[in-house]
């Protein structure tokens, strides 16, 4: 998109650019299988427990009958391996790759705002924004954490519920990196969201970067050192506790239909 004149008021100039990034209006049926297909990745990026493993001939049907779309593509892609690994395999590799590398943590306020206070400040916006939704998380997870963000997503829809995501594509582009430099398939999940999202800015790119080179923003705040600094300083970062996974359906079957 190229620059607006600055002739143009600012409130305009934000309007016009968060109507252009803004998803495009979609059929009943469009918003439904964009729903769906959210809840399947906010799905396929839990912790691969016995639950979730038990019903992957289940989720494969599923994605089988999404609608036409590049992130059916994707997902299809991650469900055919995830159906013929071993149970313990998946979890480890899960483990390898979401709990133990910081480039591709699950945790999306991290990316943006590093060890930092602002960092507080953007969980708390987060819980406020899900519960003027009517949405109550639980407490089972933190909640910047990816399966929760995208349940609300699907839940709330393409507007204020996928804003989280917009605002954090950033640090979505960075996970989806990581996961390929390690030729990990959960890089097709990624995937499959970021066809969902509006395309990367060249400020997008040149961001994700300078997280790549530098890690994200770094602040004390007395944690102690976790890693071996592969992706920043050490001392930079602790992930929280694991906390026992969020799950959601497993046979979604709507757009409205909440989590329990």
């Amino acid at each position: 998109m190229s620059p607006l004149p600055a002739t143009i008021p600012a409130l305009v100039r934000t309007r016009v650019r968060a109507a252009v990034r803004r998803p495009a209006r979609l059929t009943p049926e469009e918003t439904a299988g964009r729903a769906l297909a959210l809840r399947l990745v906010s799905l396929l990026l839990q912790y691969p427990d016995s639950e979730l493993t038990s019903a992957r001939a289940e989720l494969t049907t599923v994605v089988e009958a999404l609608p036409a779309m590049p992130a059916a593509e994707h997902l299809a892609r991650f469900t055919d391996w995830f159906a013929g690994q071993d149970t313990e395999a998946l979890e480890r590799h899960y483990v390898e790759m979401f709990d133990l590398r910081r480039k591709s943590s699950l945790y999306l306020t991290y990316y943006l705002h590093g060890d930092t206070r602002r960092r507080g400040m953007a969980l708390l916006t987060l819980n406020q924004r899900y519960r003027a939704a009517g949405w109550d998380t639980d407490g089972g997870e933190l909640p910047d954490h990816l399966p929760v963000v995208l349940e609300f997503a699907a839940l709330a829809g393409p507007g204020s519920g996928e804003a989280p995501l917009r605002q954090h594509r950033r640090g979505l582009e960075l996970i989806h990196r990581a996961l390929t430099d390690s030729d990990s398939p959960y890089r097709h999940v990624l995937a499959a969201l970021l066809t969902l999202l509006p395309p990367p800015t060249d400020a997008d790119r040149a961001a994700v970067d300078q997280l790549v080179a530098e890690g994200p923003p770094n602040e004390e705040v007395g944690l102690d050192p976790y890693g071996d600094g592969e992706f920043a300083p050490p001392g930079t970062f602790v992930p929280p506790m694991q906390a026992p996974p969020t799950h959601v359906p497993l046979a979604p079957t709507s757009s409205t239909e909440g989590p329990r």
